[in-house]
């Protein structure tokens, strides 16, 4: 293992009573900040309790849960932005709204404090994947009003790094300027990092003698699942690293040098529940549920026991670099309202692109989901790689799914180059009949 980044070693290596502690203070000072926010006095009204009765993570649970669909109905009934602002409206700097993949995009506003926070956190993702001020970080995205792109670029400023965007270039003028550039760490979704890498092969480049030696990846799960980080260092002679975060919530986790097939979450700045997404009770660690965050240093635009919807296992063992943080294992494994109930068993997208990930024969692929005999049925479109006939490739596609998931799938073949490339988060699963 090589020697561990912190970025601020003393609260990352804290004791866990002494984090519980530090989270509770830093709880108390958000709630009296909270005084003046609209929208959450009048949700602990409802409840029945004041900001000055929350003091500690027990107490928050006093409070309901806020959902993203309350959030956006909040901005569709007190137009732009809602009533969820601590401030006046002159107070803030920074707009961004979320992708809007699964409904009405969320508009988000930042001061120059909560910003400030927003880009410490960023720090513990660098420092985590090793990334230091000798380094040469290259964005690999287009640059629109999404948050992560501007914070990936302001964390790496923020802790010395050099970093080049990519905005404005395709992705041969991006691979060409990662290399001309001898850019040393690649940040961008697990998907456009493959995609990177069949535009290298097909333009001559040959990505394992340049100069790139890490890659942070999120937006999507991909980085912690064992097929598609080792399908990504075997293409890029890199070490990869996860990474998870929110528009509204922050940067929460990020992988560390000890690579434990883990992630931690940033128990320093945020605090943490899973629950059963469907009965709403607290899950145990190492039980499956869905995260639900609190973040405790954005009080201009905060979120409380928010519902994320990605499902996480959690762990409390000691990891070896140190850290005092609980981790999740595998990485975010899915998100709650993305299980497809395929012939009576629970399968995740996440789990399907580990599976095809693993497969060399297939260079893209997409699912359709179909109702076949009352039944939701998979139809996988794949483009062929290594010049195998479809045949072959069919059948290693649904031998498998068969082994995997017992399960049988549909398999077409789809020409080279007509499946949709992504450079954001993928859109790989359509509805189709």
């Amino acid at each position: 293992m090589r020697e561990i980044c912190f970025y601020d070693r003393e609260t990352e290596t804290l004791d866990r009573e002494r984090l519980v502690e530090l989270q509770d203070e830093r709880l108390r000072s958000l709630m009296a900040e909270l005084e003046t926010n609209r929208f959450y006095k009048e949700k602990l009204r409802a409840a029945g309790i004041g900001t000055e009765e929350i003091r500690s993570a027990g107490d928050l649970k006093q409070l309901p849960f806020t959902t993203k669909a309350e959030l956006v109905e909040d901005q569709r009934c007190d137009p732009p932005f809602g009533r969820l602002l601590t401030y006046p409206l002159p107070r803030y700097r920074y707009f961004h709204q979320t992708s809007g993949t699964t409904g009405q995009p969320l508009r988000w506003l930042d001061t120059q404090e909560s910003w400030d926070w927003f880009i410490r956190c960023w720090g513990y993702v660098y420092r985590g994947a090793g990334v230091t001020e000798a380094d040469t970080v290259f964005c690999a995205f287009s640059f629109g009003p999404y948050i992560s792109h501007w914070t990936a670029i302001s964390g790496a400023w923020h802790i010395g790094a050099m970093c080049v965007s990519g905005g404005g270039m395709n992705s041969e003028q991006r691979l060409r300027a990662i290399i001309d550039n001898r850019c040393t760490v690649i940040v961008c979704t697990p998907t456009y990092a493959l995609h990177l890498a069949e535009v290298a092969r097909a333009s001559g480049l040959d990505l394992r003698s340049s100069a790139v030696r890490l890659g942070i990846h999120a937006g999507e799960p991909g980085a912690s699942l064992p097929n598609v980080r080792r399908a990504i260092e075997t293409e890029w002679g890199m070490t990869c690293f996860d990474h998870a975060g929110a528009t509204e919530a922050g940067a929460w986790a990020f992988g560390c040098e000890a690579e434990t097939g883990t992630i931690h979450i940033n128990e320093a700045e945020f605090i943490f529940e899973v629950i059963d997404p469907l009965i709403l009770c607290e899950r145990g660690e190492g039980e499956r549920g869905e995260l639900v965050i609190t973040n405790l240093g954005r009080g201009a635009m905060p979120v409380l026991r928010y519902r994320t919807g990605d499902l996480v296992e959690l762990t409390r063992d000691p990891c070896p670099c140190g850290r005092g943080f609980a981790r999740i294992k595998g990485g975010v494994l899915g998100r709650a309202d993305d299980m497809m109930i395929v012939r009576g068993v629970n399968i995740y997208p996440g789990a399907i692109d580990d599976l095809v990930r693993g497969l060399s024969s297939v260079a893209e692929y997409e699912v359709g989901i179909r109702r076949v005999g009352g039944m939701d049925d998979l139809l996988i479109r794949v483009e062929a790689s290594g010049g195998r006939g479809f045949e072959e490739i069919e059948r290693e596609v649904k031998a498998a799914f068969r082994q995997r998931f017992s399960i049988r799938v549909s398999v077409e073949q789809a020409a080279s180059g007509s499946l949709p490339r992504y450079e954001f988060k993928a859109r790989r699963y359509k509805r189709e009949g």
